[in-house]
């Protein structure tokens, strides 16, 4: 399964729109996924860089967490902004990325990526729980690249 049109149904694309709403409701943290192909980067480089892309760096509290997969490769990243760093203990994205895994192992990528942005939103609440006049900074749609 290498063309990222192949990667998810539609159905599926909007299963995970709707968990990244879902996770964003008790948090002020802002959720996206990239998908594409393949890269020549190191996949966390190329990460950091869709992160700019997508201007996730200009969120209020500096609490966007970006999932990058790159389908051809069988490869993924989480990488999260300035203000999760700076609260949060090395290993925060650990348990994501094994919850992740785990499904990704058994073929079920929808899922792994739903558990992975729910997970993500229960840890985000911890440290940027929502806000009164909070405001979704950025689109919760999957970009591709």
């Amino acid at each position: 399964m290498s063309k990222v049109e192949d990667f998810l149904t539609k159905e599926e694309e909007q299963e995970i729109v709707e968990a990244i709403r879902v996770a964003e409701e008790n948090t002020s943290g802002e959720i996206r996924v990239h998908i594409e192909k393949t890269t020549s980067k190191a996949h966390y480089d190329r990460a950091l860089e869709v992160f700019h892309e997508l201007k996730m760096n200009e969120t209020q509290q500096q609490n966007g967490v970006l999932f990058y997969f790159a389908v051809a490769d069988k490869s993924f990243a989480i990488c999260g902004d300035k203000g999760i760093h700076d609260v949060v203990t090395a290993d925060f994205w650990d348990c994501t990325k094994d919850i992740m895994a785990n499904q990704f192992k058994s073929g079920n990528f929808k899922q792994g990526i739903v558990d992975g942005i729910l997970n993500a939103g229960e840890q985000l609440k911890k440290y940027f729980p929502s806000l009164e006049g909070d405001t979704n900074e950025l689109s919760n749609e999957i970009s591709k690249g």
